[in-house]
């Protein structure tokens, strides 16, 4: 039975319902239980019912239209998203544009500054490996005292390492595209003698890194654990290759009808030279892993470069001769493309500093292992080097230029500058070919070996092939990556070392005879 509600006197309910008595008789009717009900009581009951339905009806319209509301607000909002969106990746290109050119012109500057200071002072070591010394020297210490402030040295400078990376071997190209005006004057016989000695002596080299580094983990028996992680550049875009492409067309028709619209021949035809060599070396990367079994990045950039300077000397009809001229000139007042890819190898040597640092709890952990491949196959590369050229009677001065075939273009050219007589074009032709070799066969040879030890392999391609090697074989086994990287660098700083000693140059200059 419902309970009866109360209502003051005066209230319009009141009232309502006490007209409702005097104008309408009561009809009471029986329950099942007995209880009255009043004929009205069943009017109240519905029109309660419809109260009901009307304020969920009212409910329904108010949540549908705040949904509405609240989906309007979603699609403002996503479209303000979007062009906050775009407005911060434009940004965030800026800034990274930004600090890669910030990073990598500090790292640029450090170079030539050191180049200069010793010049000036007739110091005749390495300047490069001395800049490198001193930012891993500076690094080490930071991560003793401030450990976070070598953490953010290593991250504002990872732009510039990254860019090095990515481009490193373009920078080996310039001695392949003259290697035709570097050889000319050497005659045949010597010529194959060279390459006698070079693929025989990678070979040998491999074969001494690699098993003195299995002899070396055997006694010392440590146990190999994951590396620190090592950070791969990106690959090309579509619209690299295409602004590349626009830059060679544009530049090559601008030379041929302007000839010294830049002042001279040299920095005219430097555009589309670098641009060819450029786009040779995108090409190159972009091939299947077949063809560049056989045709490696370097031979398609050399050849793209080679290619572009014979049409234009064509056309122009100037010949072959002296458009590569133009292409590596060795003058710091009027340089050629060539000129600008060989001045980013002082900055090679200086980005060592970041890898060694990087890996460095990896050469504490297998400092015997490394430290002793590294040094036996060294000397063994250089004195080896220095016996064979005298035993099949090969000139001297050729011996000299050669004797650094497995060290790193920027470290061999520092070390055949302390020797007399020398042809740096041919020390930087030669250790392009020995890391080609290197490139196209370390994984097979290592296999045929049964060199299966992942330090073992990555110490013995590096140390034999630098840093062609490194990258072929670190592609296909990442796992070999560190020890190459550290055995790349470790090999051109010793061997810069030791022969910044005289007594070690006239022992080897003893040797050639």
């Amino acid at each position: 039975m419902a309970t009866p509600l109360a209502a003051p006197l005066f209230s319009p309910l009141a009232l309502s319902s006490a007209r409702n008595r005097r104008s309408y008789p009561k009809i009471r009717f029986q329950s099942n239980n007995g209880s009255p009900l009043e004929s009205n009581g069943h009017q109240k009951l519905n029109l309660s019912k419809c109260s009901k339905l009307n304020g969920q009806r009212s409910k329904f319209l108010q949540m549908g239209s705040r949904e509405m509301t609240f989906g309007r607000k979603l699609s403002v909002q996503a479209a303000d998203g979007a062009g906050t969106g775009n407005t911060s990746t434009i940004t965030s290109n800026v800034l990274a544009a930004a600090h890669l050119l910030v990073s990598l012109g500090i790292i640029l500057a450090a170079d030539q500054f050191l180049k200069q200071a010793f010049i000036a002072a007739s110091i005749k070591f390495p300047s490069a490996l001395f800049g490198m010394f001193c930012i891993f020297s500076v690094l080490m210490i930071l991560d003793s005292v401030v450990p976070a402030a070598a953490n953010g040295m290593m991250s504002f400078f990872e732009p510039a390492f990254l860019f090095i990376q990515r481009w490193l071997p373009l920078f080996y190209v310039p001695s392949l595209v003259v290697l035709p005006l570097s050889v000319r004057d050497i005659p045949a016989a010597s010529g194959l003698k060279i390459c006698y000695i070079v693929a025989g002596g990678w070979l040998a080299s491999l074969c001494v890194a690699g098993f003195t580094a299995i002899a070396v983990r055997k006694m010392v028996n440590t146990e190999m654990t994951e590396a620190e992680p090592m950070a791969k550049p990106s690959p090309f875009s579509a619209l690299e290759l295409w602004s590349w492409s626009g830059i060679f067309v544009a530049s090559f028709v601008g030379a041929l009808f302007y000839p010294n619209s830049l002042g001279t021949s040299a920095r005219t035809c430097l555009p589309f030279l670098l641009s060819s060599t450029v786009l040779g070396y995108i090409v190159g990367t972009g091939l299947p892993s077949a063809i560049k079994k056989v045709f490696h990045p370097i031979i398609c950039c050399a050849l793209s470069a080679l290619l572009a300077a014979l049409a234009f000397g064509y056309a122009s009809g100037s010949g072959l001769d002296p458009v590569l001229g133009n292409y590596l000139t060795k003058v710091a007042s009027d340089p050629g493309a060539g000129d600008i890819l060989m001045g980013f190898l002082g900055s090679v040597i200086l980005t060592f500093a970041f890898s060694m640092f990087k890996q460095r709890k990896l050469v504490k952990r297998h400092a015997a292992e490394i430290f002793t491949s590294v040094i036996v196959s060294t000397l063994f590369s250089l004195y080896s080097t220095a016996l064979v050229g005298r035993l099949v009677g090969l000139e001297p001065s050729l011996t000299v230029s050669i004797l650094p075939r497995c060290i790193t273009v920027a470290l061999a050219l520092s070390i055949v500058s302390l020797f007399e007589g020398t042809n740096s074009s041919l020390t930087a032709a030669v250790v392009v070919v020995t890391g080609l070799i290197g490139a196209n066969f370390v994984q097979v040879v290592l296999d045929k070996l049964r060199l299966n030890d992942p330090i073992a392999r990555g110490i013995a391609t590096a140390s034999s092939a630098h840093g062609l090697g490194t990258a072929a074989l670190s592609a296909k086994e990442p796992e070999a990556l560190p020890f190459c990287a550290i055995a790349y660098a470790l090999t051109g700083i010793f061997g810069s070392l030791l022969c910044s000693v005289p007594a070690v140059r006239q022992s080897l200059l003893a040797v050639v005879g």
